[in-house]
């Protein structure tokens, strides 16, 4: 059921939850210390930046293949006729029937 995939992505997502937390706490020390924030801890910010690089590892790899970003490999198989219908748009029940109805 789960892959090594969504294991990367839990992982990475917990550590970027406890750096977040991390960050939280270090800036409620500096208040009660009544110290100025120059910026976060070292260690903080590498757990930040590598967890949030392992989430994205884990979701591309989990996401499966991408798609053609030019929309002409996937329509050059595709005829007129299909590209062409429309069937959301066909509407047969509406109220030009009820006004025009008499005239007919």
């Amino acid at each position: 059921m789960f892959n090594v995939y969504n294991y990367i992505i839990l992982f990475g997502i917990i550590s970027l939850l406890h750096a977040a937390y991390s960050a939280a706490q270090h800036r409620s020390y500096l208040r009660i210390t009544e110290q100025e924030f120059d910026g976060l801890p070292i260690d903080i910010f590498a757990q930040g930046v590598i967890s949030l690089f392992v989430s994205m590892y884990g979701i591309l790899y989990l996401a499966g293949e991408f798609k053609e970003v030019r929309a002409i490999e996937e329509l050059e198989s595709k005829t007129w006729e299909t590209l062409h219908n429309a069937p959301s748009f066909y509407i047969f029940n509406h109220r030009g029937k009820a006004l025009y109805s008499n005239e007919l």
